[in-house]
């Protein structure tokens, strides 16, 4: 029999959804709050100090300052769920932001092309994703997330992923065998394939315990998260092989949109993309700081070979695991003029 604390975990997620729709519905369907304003949640399980946190805590910000918008956030894992969860429960209607990523959303909807964005070694200068959204690809990619109740709102930089770890990676095969946390979608399974460690999902605020606890050896993970989760206490070394440009794709449902006022969704899109902009610069500024901070604290940051570990995930485009569809990549830069 499952304990009480089991039965209210499980409960929890339905019981928030029932208390955003329970919040009071406008006529055309959305949440209201009894003084009028549009009720909307951001939620994020990023540690509060994260830039992406502090994106959605300076937009809740903004959003609140016009008086149109009561937007409350939470992060750390504050709501109960993983991120796909989470985007689930704003398709399905809860008055939810969520920053997902675009590897998670090309899984979660089955849009292979999708993974382009964030496929291993391809974008490489966060500053390209000021040209993404006037881009054929991206246009096509919202289009087929809204026909599914979903809307891509704007794509931020969230650092670059690297590898931490109990045992030095200074080569590719230092990775070998190792167990890995990193993304369960299908980038996650190819990037362990040829990389040659093995992965392990769980989610990301429970990498600490599983390394003290030995059944993790490290993870793959962006700086920013890696300083917020504490993981230099528990992992020694870091082998900066950037392997994805981490972006935070701020997502929610379309049927919030469509509740808002015509005026309402323009500045509340609007509003999310600037602020977005804005923190991909910011982010980008920060990263250095933390790796100095690392050594600060007792971990060896090493510099790996990069062309020995793009040479070992080339196969991943010729093999095509990703299932993109031929000239993806070719395409997509054209499109931002490279």
């Amino acid at each position: 029999m499952k304990s009480l604390k089991t039965l209210f975990v499980l409960a929890l997620p339905l019981c928030i959804a029932a208390v955003a729709f329970a919040g009071g519905q406008g006529e055309s369907g959305g949440g209201v709050s009894p003084g009028g304003k549009i009720t909307v949640t951001f939620a994020g399980t990023e540690g509060a100090a994260t830039g992406q946190s502090r994106m959605m805590t300076d937009t809740a910000s903004q959003l609140n300052a016009t008086g149109r918008f009561d937007v409350k956030v939470y992060v750390a894992g504050a709501l109960p769920g993983d991120t796909d969860n989470l985007v689930t429960q704003a398709r399905l209607g809860v008055n939810l932001v969520v920053p997902s990523d675009p590897g998670r959303l090309a899984s979660q909807f089955n849009i292979p092309d999708l993974n382009i964005l964030m496929a291993p070694y391809i974008l490489t200068d966060y500053k390209l994703l000021e040209k993404l959204p006037q881009s054929a690809l991206y246009k096509k990619w919202q289009a087929a997330l809204e026909a599914q109740g979903i809307v891509l709102i704007a794509n931020m930089f969230n650092g670059f992923r690297s590898f931490y770890t109990t045992t030095p990676v200074n080569n590719l095969a230092g990775l070998s065998g190792l167990r890995i946390r990193g993304f369960g979608n299908a980038i996650g399974q190819a990037l362990a394939k040829y990389l040659g460690y093995t992965q392990t999902t769980i989610n990301a605020t429970d990498i600490y315990a599983g390394v003290q606890a030995r059944t993790l050896d490290g993870c793959e993970i962006q700086a920013a998260t890696a300083d917020g989760y504490r993981l230099y206490e528990v992992t020694k070394y870091l082998a900066l092989t950037k392997h994805y440009m981490l972006q935070s794709s701020f997502v929610c449902g379309k049927a919030l949109l469509d509740s808002m006022p015509q005026a309402d969704r323009e500045l509340f899109v609007k509003t999310v993309y600037n602020m977005a902009a804005r923190y991909s610069a910011i982010i980008a500024h920060e990263e250095q700081g933390y790796y100095d901070s690392f050594k600060t604290k007792g971990m060896i940051i090493t510099e790996v070979n990069l062309k020995e570990f793009e040479a070992a995930i080339a196969p991943l485009y010729t093999n095509n695991d990703l299932k993109m569809t031929a000239g993806i990549k070719e395409q997509l830069f054209r499109e931002l003029g490279f």
